[in-house]
């Protein structure tokens, strides 16, 4: 899988014999901050002119909707100290490989090759990347994998100003993440209505492919709503398939329609060889405006569960289970306990073919939908049961089975530090390993019940000697959705005492 990046930005407007009033959301200059805000307050709307008929009267005309979006594409140039490197198979180059080059592979991946030990131990550029300004104060999005393990971000606009980046929030699971720097005036993108996109719609791709900044390639969309096997665990599985061209250096920039709006973060290619071969993909901008909200307003994304396992329903279910009506949609295989379909009155059998208004004929568009929704939102469900079209509604739930909106928490929630032991401390206490507890504060530490000198020998059964390794595992426990968010401790108490402790790392509120 291979990276991708684009531009966009204002509207063109076609010349046509009416007019229609749309509305443009995006991020509002506001006080750098990502305390939760009120939606009202965190997004503004802009109201414009469009053509509202013959929109593609022009469409072979991509200057001004070139010339309205090369502002709002950025170069980010990424500084890191080598790691080990990942491939993935079926044909997909692993972004992070694509992206950084030999020796970056990113966490996970159906094929490993052999790690070899780096020596190099110092920052280095490790390669560029593209970015879309989303704010005139400076916030950029961007793809996950761009600036996943840099130590060190550079942007540079389209005017050569260069400007050091800091990363507000990262989402791994949709390959997308959220910087700021510091800058204002900038020139954001507008946001389009990627639901809107029609097959064989002519796109523009815009970013900075193999170092050459804005670079624009034009295309046409060629399939949306598709699901790709990567071999990787990314949440996102919908995506707009397009053939303009993308090549290494294009990711995290944008998809644009010929009204130069944002339709899409260009993310990955298909490619045997390394570079373009006719197939891109880019995350829909419905998806990534839900994701940069969640990230700004709440620190991480809020992902609503409906609780059901299912497959896709093909002719040859269909008749296997005596269903007439449709071929298509989710077939509901299991509905789980006090779960959110469970409540709404869904059964295994039952052929889910609409969510919130959109039609459902695969997974990847039921994973679509869902992406759109938090906990606690509530939605309309079409599905057949025995042949008949029915319809539920859903109030939808978090991974923890409630409805409350769930806000991360950093490092620094555990209220303390940590000091290595010396050789000496060791010895005396009899152990081989462990890291000593300072500074307790109010945080979920003294929560827990631990105090200042404290030894931790192993967390969650994992061996600990430095902050560093407490840190690792306490970043892998919150990025791990399927295991429960608490550390269980073994440790020794300041009258050598050995004692467990459980601290929860849970922190949801209404």
């Amino acid at each position: 899988m291979v990276a991708a990046s684009v531009l966009g930005s204002a509207t063109t407007l076609l010349a046509t014999s009416g007019v229609e009033k749309v509305r443009d959301i995006y991020i509002k200059s506001s006080a750098d901050t990502t305390e939760q805000v009120n939606n009202d307050d965190f997004v503004k709307t802009s109201t414009r002119n469009v053509a509202i008929n013959g929109r593609y009267s022009n469409a072979l005309d991509f200057t001004k909707a070139a010339e309205s979006t090369i502002n709002s594409v950025v170069s980010i140039k990424s500084f890191a100290t080598p790691r080990q490197q990942q491939m993935y198979g079926n044909g997909f180059v692993d972004p992070f490989e694509f992206f950084f080059g030999p020796g970056f592979g990113g966490q996970g991946g159906s094929q490993r090759r052999q790690q070899q030990p780096q020596q190099q131990q110092e920052p280095q550029a490790t390669g560029q990347g593209s970015g879309v300004i989303i704010s005139d104060d400076g916030y950029i999005v961007t793809n996950n994998h761009v600036i996943d393990g840099a130590e060190k971000l550079e942007v540079t606009l389209n005017d050569n100003r260069k400007f050091n980046a800091r990363v507000i929030g990262t989402d791994p699971n949709s390959d997308i993440a959220l910087l700021k720097i510091s800058a204002t005036k900038l020139s954001p993108i507008v946001f389009g209505n990627s639901d809107n996109v029609k097959v064989g719609e002519w796109v523009l791709a815009v970013g900075n492919p193999f170092g050459l900044n804005s670079s624009v390639t034009a295309g046409i969309v060629s399939a949306k709503a598709r699901g790709i096997d990567k071999g990787k665990n990314i949440g996102i599985e919908s995506f707009i398939q397009h053939d303009a061209a993308v090549n290494p250096g294009n990711s995290g920039g944008a998809l644009v329609n010929v009204d130069g709006e944002l339709i899409g973060i260009n993310t990955m290619i298909f490619s045997q060889t390394g570079n373009y071969a006719g197939h891109s993909f880019a995350i829909p901008s419905s998806v990534v405006k839900k994701i940069i909200t969640d990230i700004k307003q709440y620190g991480s994304v809020q992902r609503a569960v409906l609780g059901i396992q299912f497959t896709e329903l093909d002719a040859e279910k269909a008749k296997e289970n005596n269903i007439t009506e449709t071929t298509e949609g989710i077939y509901v295989g299991k509905v789980n306990d006090r779960s959110a379909a469970k409540e709404a009155g869904l059964r295994e059998g039952d052929v889910i073919v609409g969510l919130n208004g959109a039609p459902i004929k695969s997974g990847a568009q039921m994973l679509e939908e869902m992406s759109k929704l938090r906990p606690g939102d509530k939605a309309t469900i079409k599905y057949y049961r025995d042949n008949k079209l029915k319809t539920t509604e859903v109030t939808f739930k978090n991974d923890q089975g409630t409805t409350r909106i769930t806000k991360s928490s950093d490092f620094t929630s555990l209220g303390c530090a940590f000091i290595s032991l010396s050789s000496e401390e060791k010895e005396e206490l009899g152990i081989s390993n462990g890291v000593k507890v300072t500074g307790i504060k109010n945080g979920k530490f003294k929560d827990a019940g631990i105090t200042n000198g404290f030894i931790i020998t192993d967390i969650n059964n994992i061996r600990v000697n430095n902050q560093d390794e407490v840190e690792d595992i306490y970043n892998a426990i919150m990025r791990d959705k399927e295991s429960d968010k608490v550390m269980f401790i073994t440790g020794i108490t300041t009258t050598g005492k050995k004692v467990y402790r459980a601290v929860d790392l849970a922190d949801a509120e209404e």
